[in-house]
């Protein structure tokens, strides 16, 4: 018969895990990521905390004839900064959480059946 997990170690694994977790979001504010398109004529960076910290446009990317080419360089260095700042966010996350198993269970925890 498995032996009943001990509360009080469970309890302090918890609130590790806690503390863990509020300092890498609190790193995270410090930390950002940097994408382009266009071959580097539009540039945007990015927070940990997924706020857009800075957009350049390279003067010579402003056609007034092809807007459209402009908006989706613009697009595209969003998206592409944004995904890197979500797969450091959850990188970071991943790295506190790791021994809690996959998808936000508690496998880790020795609770039978998670």
């Amino acid at each position: 018969m498995p032996k009943p997990p001990n509360m009080n170690d469970m309890m302090r694994q918890v609130q590790k895990m806690q503390q863990d977790m509020e300092k890498a979001q609190e790193q995270l504010k410090h930390e950002s990521v940097e994408a382009s398109a266009g071959g580097g004529m539009v540039t945007v960076k990015v927070s940990g905390e997924l706020e857009i910290l800075d957009l350049k446009i390279d003067p010579e990317a402003v056609d007034p004839e092809d807007v459209e080419l402009l908006q989706d360089m613009v697009l595209a260095a969003v998206n592409e900064a944004m995904r890197s700042a979500q797969e450091m966010a959850t990188n970071r996350m991943n790295a506190v959480t790791g021994g809690l198993g996959g998808g936000g269970g508690l496998g880790g925890l020795g609770i039978p059946g998670l």
